[in-house]
């Protein structure tokens, strides 16, 4: 079915925090095998982060933010004789992650004109407070589901 690949096994968190979570966002975040690059962005944030909410722990938050963002069903396209449906389905959990720290990268990326790291301070903080884009994306994603579910049997 599905390729599957063995980063869960050489996976290494990242090394301020020992989050793997973090270590994972580092990961999505790097362009061009920039590692250090990825990783200063993301703790500049988090630093952002400490400064704008004080009594918040910032490593926590962005958990929390991701956790806000993750879908926990969508819609696939299923064909059934000659008529395409959409099909609302299960999300398994590395999935979700997946789409919740892609979303997350995607909102930041379509923002221009100011440094990343503010930026995705920005969107962390917004998806902690179950807004901004990323959970809107989320949102509408199970707004689909919903209205599909007339479909649901479909899903074998």
């Amino acid at each position: 079915m599905g390729r599957i690949t063995a980063s869960r096994s050489h996976f290494k968190p990242d090394p301020r925090h020992k989050s793997p979570l973090a270590g994972k966002f580092i990961n999505c975040l790097m362009l061009d095998g920039k590692k250090t690059v990825a990783q200063s962005v993301f703790y500049d944030a988090l630093e952002e982060i400490g400064r704008r909410m004080p009594d918040a722990n910032p490593i926590e938050l962005f958990e929390e933010a991701v956790e806000n963002v993750k879908p926990y069903v969508e819609v696939r396209s299923k064909r059934v004789g000659g008529a395409s449906y959409q099909v609302p389905m299960q999300v398994n959990r590395n999935r979700q992650q997946s789409l919740a720290i892609r979303w997350i990268l995607a909102a930041i990326r379509d923002k221009k004109g100011r440094p990343t790291h503010l930026k995705l301070a920005d969107e962390l903080i917004s998806a902690y407070k179950k807004e901004g884009v990323a959970y809107t994306k989320r949102e509408n994603t199970h707004r689909m589901a919903d209205a599909n579910k007339a479909f649901a049997h479909f899903a074998w």
